[in-house]
């Protein structure tokens, strides 16, 4: 396995707490907070409401940007700068395999028609490490 993929799946060994960029139907960046987790792949999952005004941005651009790696403010760690397709699943066997306890609080189930996955996937990743200038890239 490629040395830098190995870097960036030990960032995505936890679940990560990101930022994710997605573009509105004018045409403009629109950010928000997400906590997104990746398999061995670099496939990259996060819940969503169906309905809400990221799922419907993706559907009309599915380019989006991804941030995440920083755990808190008092150290600097790696992070990584991520680009890739997304697109929102409904598929009921990708539901229940994302599903976790904590997503209890929003949802009432793996089967509820409000609750979907959000997959990116990335094709350019950049990891960002402190003290370097230069990001090591993994690009698919």
């Amino acid at each position: 396995m490629d040395h830098v993929k190995q870097k960036i799946l030990a960032i995505f060994k936890h679940p990560q707490l990101g930022s994710l960029a997605t573009i509105t139907e004018d045409g403009k960046p629109w950010v928000r907070y997400v906590m997104c987790m990746a398999d061995e792949e670099l496939k990259i999952r996060m819940a969503t409401f169906v309905n809400a005004r990221k799922a419907g941005q993706i559907k009309h651009n599915p380019e989006v940007h991804l941030t995440c790696g920083v755990t808190g403010l008092t150290e600097m760690n790696p992070y990584l700068q991520i680009q890739g397709h997304a697109k929102i699943s409904t598929d009921e066997k990708e539901k229940k395999k994302f599903w976790n306890d904590s997503l209890g609080k929003i949802f009432k189930g793996p089967n509820d028609p409000n609750y979907g996955v959000i997959i990116i996937t990335a094709y350019r990743i950049e990891l960002c490490s402190p003290g370097s200038f230069e990001p090591e890239i993994w690009q698919s």
